[in-house]
């Protein structure tokens, strides 16, 4: 029996490592690729022709939306494995030709059958109820399947799609790290240029220069939106007006302590 061919586009090494070590134990599936960021993804569907792909939306370089968008010459099918849960992006991953969408965490039974049905090309997730379907697996995941706490990058993301930062531009990820280094070590913060910017800078083969203007990039990508309604009700109080804007260490420090607080 010939095997479904199985593509991964995952950043997470945890996710992308439970994915693997499921299907390898399957005889009906074939990892023929995996990739951490979208343009290596659209790269490697190109090379490799998986006939099914499991795709995050949030992804560094390019996100799923856009891995979507870009392959042409070969196109498979999709199904979106993602912490967004928002009626808007799932719409919108369905529009632009996902076969399936289902939210983290999940049932690693149910994706499987969820993959195969899309294979086969069952009417049954293609139908008007499908938004109920989606919410139905999210909320009958077994819990020994489930990946049980969102991890503090998922946490961040959703922060960052709150207040309009995208996930493509470099600023995106630096300052993720630079949150997540400060929830480690609160201290940080006060030693901005002398130690978060060059441990972020050392990790990413980058200089402390670029890292700060990336972060500062990524911060204006955001006031520029127009999304300060947002920020202000994500953290309960007006914090911000149109005309001002954090600094860097401001903004990090405020995403950290939110984040603290809910025990991050």
């Amino acid at each position: 029996m010939r095997k479904i061919k199985l593509g991964i586009i995952e950043d997470s090494p945890q996710i992308t490592a439970m994915l693997k070590d499921f299907f390898l134990k399957d005889s009906e599936f074939e990892i023929v690729m995996t990739a951490v960021d979208g343009l290596e993804g659209v790269a490697k569907i190109e090379k490799f022709k998986p006939h099914v792909v499991i795709l995050d939306i949030v992804l560094p370089e390019l996100d799923g939306f856009g891995v979507m968008e870009a392959v042409k010459d070969y196109v498979p099918k999709f199904l979106i494995l993602s912490a967004l849960s928002q009626e808007s992006f799932i719409l919108k991953a369905l529009k632009l030709g996902a076969s399936y969408y289902m939210i983290k965490p999940f049932d690693f039974m149910i994706l499987k059958k969820r993959l195969l049905s899309i294979i086969n090309d069952e009417p049954s997730i293609k139908d008007a109820g499908i938004m109920e379907k989606i919410m139905s697996d999210y909320q009958m995941a077994e819990p020994v399947n489930r990946i049980r706490q969102k991890s503090t990058e998922e946490k961040i993301t959703n922060i960052f799609i709150t207040v309009g930062i995208p996930a493509h531009i470099k600023g995106y990820q630096f300052l993720r790290e630079a949150i997540k280094m400060t929830i480690e070590n609160p201290e940080i913060i006060n030693c901005i240029t002398k130690k978060l910017y060059p441990s972020i800078a050392q990790k990413y083969d980058t200089s402390s220069s670029k890292v700060e203007r990336a972060i500062r990039h990524a911060i204006e990508v955001a006031w520029n939106r127009g999304k300060i309604e947002n920020i202000n009700s994500l953290f309960g109080v007006k914090v911000y007006s149109n005309n001002e804007k954090p600094t860097n260490g401001e903004f990090i420090a405020l995403v950290a302590d939110k984040m603290l607080i809910e025990g991050a």
